[in-house]
Formats: C-alpha cells, structure tokens, sequence
C-alpha cells in the first residue's frame, strides 16, 4: 500500500508540475526573447536620430560605439557600420518605408527605414540566437530542479501519511497470523484512523470470545469424560467379579484402556495454554501396531474372523505420538467390527516409505464404503448411523503429524483406509495413491 499511495502521489505531483511548469518555461523563453529584442530596439531608435541629422563621417563614428553591431545602408548604396550585405529585409524595408522584423539563421534580424530628402536609409541590426535565449537554459534547470525538490517532498509526505496507515494494517496482519496459529493470546492495538481501530477492536473481541468458548468446550469435555468414571468403575468391579480368570483379565485390559483414554481426554481438556500449538511427537509405528493388534486379535478371534498382518521386523519412527496413532489404529479397527458382519476377515499392513515415514492400510472383505468416495472425511458424516468421527479421529492424527488418508475400494470389493505417516521432523507428505 504505500508503495502505491508513493506512486499515486508522484504520478499526481507530476501531472500538476508538467501543467504549470511547461507553460513557465515557454513564458521564460518568451520573454528572454523580447528583452534581447527590445534591447536591438533601443540601439536602432537612438541611431535612427542621426540618420538624418548626421553627416557619414560622424554617423560612422557613432556606430562604432555601440553595445551591438548596426549597420545602416544610406539610399546612395554606403554602408557605414559593419560590413553586411543588403538583405530582402533591407531591400523590402527600403521600398515599402516600414519597419520588419524577420527570423533568420544567424537569428532575430530588425530593420527600420529611415525617409530623408535624398532617399530612405534603412538601420539594420541582427540580435544572435545566443541572445535570444540568454539566461534561459538556467532559467529551465532552476524550474526542473524546483519540480523534482517538489516531487521529492510530495513523496516524503506520502510515506509519512502511508506509514500511519499501513502500520496498523501490518499489526493486524500480524496478529490474525498469530491467531490463525492458535495463539489466543494475540491483540491487535488499536491505531491509525478510525475505521482501523473499529477493526481492531472487533478483531480482539472476537479472538476474546473465541478463546471463551473453547474454554467452555474444554470445560464441557473434561466434565464428561469425568461423569465416565463412574459407569468404568462399576464395569471394573463386574470384570473383577468374573469367575473365570481368564476372561476377567481381559475385560480388565479393555476397562483399563477405556480408563485410559477417558484420562488422557481430562488432561488435554485441562492442560494449560491448550491453545498454544503443541510440538510433534514421534513413536515406533511397528511397536504400536503390534501392542494394538494383539487387543483387537483377541475380538476377531471370538467373532470368526481371520487377521493377515504384515508388520516389519525393525522399528520403524513416525511422526505422530504413541497413544494418538494408537487411537487411529482403534478407530479404524472398531469401525470394521461395527460396520461389517462377524466372520468378516480383514488385514493390516505396515510398510516403510521411500524417504521415510510408513503406509499403515486397514482393509477389510466387507461391503465396503456405502458410495463410491475417495480423499478424507467430512467430520460427522457417515452413512451407516454412526457419529461419523471415527475417521476424522484417523485423519486428524495423522495430519497433525504431517501425513494424510485416503479412503478406497479393496481389490475384493471391501474397504480400504490408507494413513500415509510422515518421518519424525519432516514436513507434510502428499497422498501418492496406493
């Protein structure tokens, strides 16, 4: 912005320095010209006098004194003065007894007659163009060093004017940067002209009651997770109360992992500056995938349904914290027992990627995807009867640490996720297909 005002600014001074400034110099050049010729003049009208009156010797005498050169050419064909020759200006003037000035090579050329009893005489002088423009280059220069000082000032000006402008603007730029980034905390200072500084205002009660609001959400979500307890510690005791041991240790996992999550739930809730961007975890993606594999086998064991993994050997690090790809992993898998019937077999692969990362692929031998549907979820929308989160939790995990997620058709007609997982400490990775 204020390189433009600087240019609005400039281009305006410009066209109102060419309008007064060109019509100044063709009136410096004009009346440099009439003072040279009036200067020619006043030497002709004190000769013309002697004309008449003089006898040659002393009309000869008194052309030699003069401050430019004047010839005068007597009706008998003398010269006295310079040497010049007779002219059509002189020869005209001599025949039609007026005076006449007349443009020539050498420059302004004036001529008088002169009528006397032995004829007309004619006076002639000859102002160079030099003197004709005498003063006037300097004139012009002094005139365009007056237009580039005035230009300059109008710029300065315009700075000055934009700077108080623009500075505001660079300040609320900055801090809807600032906000975008989830730091609440921003405030725009209100500054500049009134408009901005109603801006500024609504900008601040509106990060203001944003950060109120997810405040409330925060207090909202803690208070439920916490109302869970209650209902997880009545299931413990039933677990517990369980005869066979066996079975009760595994509802005891399944209560503890609950327990878990509605814990890790409170403390996000609850956890101070929870606006405040946090920085990206990493975790062993083959670890975790095994620790998640060994609950759900358990699940499908007891709903007929077969499990092919394929899991590397070694670790393999990602971007993403342990429990957050975990809960995708959750997600995934609780949506294959929830939307296909039992006996439905599924896979999980693991795969390391070419420049590091992994590419984790739930794909289940169900009905597959009610549509055709391709790229990430839409939060809360499902076409099942199901909350519609389940994906979302998937994708926001492994956005969050730089990798995405693609929904597809297996090659047996079911459904197939793809969580593409970046490498710890890389930037975001492109889907590349499957």
């Amino acid at each position: 912005m204020r390189a433009r005002l600087g240019l609005l600014v400039a281009a305006t001074t410009c066209l109102v320095l060419v309008a007064f400034l060109v019509p100044l110099a063709q009136l410096v050049r004009q009346v440099a010209e009439d003072r040279a010729v009036s200067r020619a003049n006043d030497l002709i009208q004190a000769v013309v006098p002697l004309v008449g009156t003089s006898d040659p010797a002393e009309l000869e005498l008194s052309l030699t004194g003069l401050a430019a050169p004047v010839t005068v050419f007597l009706p008998d064909g003398r010269v006295l003065g310079p040497p010049a020759s007779p002219t059509p200006a002189v020869r005209l003037a001599a025949r039609g007894g007026s005076a006449l000035t007349v443009q020539t090579r050498a420059g302004r050329e004036i001529v008088v007659p002169v009528v006397s009893g032995d004829g007309t005489a004619v006076v002639r002088t000859v102002v160079p163009r030099d003197e004709l423009t005498r003063g006037v280059t300097r004139a012009w220069l002094v005139l365009a060093g007056l237009g580039v000082l005035l230009v300059g000032l109008g710029l300065l000006v315009s700075d000055r004017l934009a700077r108080s402008l623009t500075a505001p603007i660079e300040d609320l730029f900055a801090v809807s940067h600032r906000l975008a980034r989830a730091d609440l905390a921003a405030r725009a200072t209100p500054a500049g002209p009134p408009e901005l500084r109603e801006v500024a205002g609504a900008l601040n009660h509106l990060a203001g009651r944003i950060q109120d609001l997810l405040r409330a959400e925060r207090e909202r979500v803690a208070d439920l997770s916490h109302r869970l307890r209650t209902p997880l510690t009545a299931l413990r005791l039933e677990a517990e109360a369980l005869r066979d041991p066996d079975e009760a240790a595994r509802l005891t996992a399944a209560v503890d992992g609950v327990e878990a999550a509605v814990t890790a739930a409170i403390q996000q809730a609850r956890r101070r500056g929870a606006e405040a961007p946090q920085a990206p975890g990493r975790c062993d993606a083959a670890a975790v995938v095994r620790d998640r594999l060994a609950f759900w086998s358990v699940l499908a064991e007891d709903t007929d349904r077969r499990v092919r993994t394929e899991l590397p050997a070694t670790p393999l690090p990602v971007g993403v914290p342990a429990d957050e790809l975990a809960a995708a992993l959750d997600a995934l898998l609780g949506n294959v027992f929830a939307h296909t019937p039992d006996g439905t077999d599924f896979a999980v692969e693991l795969l390391p990627r070419a420049g590091g990362g992994a590419r984790l692929a739930v794909t289940d031998a169900g009905p597959g995807f009610p549509r055709a549907q391709g790229g990430a979820p839409r939060r809360g929308a499902s076409g099942s009867g199901s909350t519609g989160l389940g994906l979302d939790i998937a994708r926001r995990v492994v956005e969050t640490g730089g990798g995405s997620l693609r929904l597809d058709r297996a090659p047996g007609g079911g459904a197939r996720v793809l969580l593409v997982l970046a490498a710890p400490g890389s930037g975001a990775v492109p889907f590349t297909g499957a």
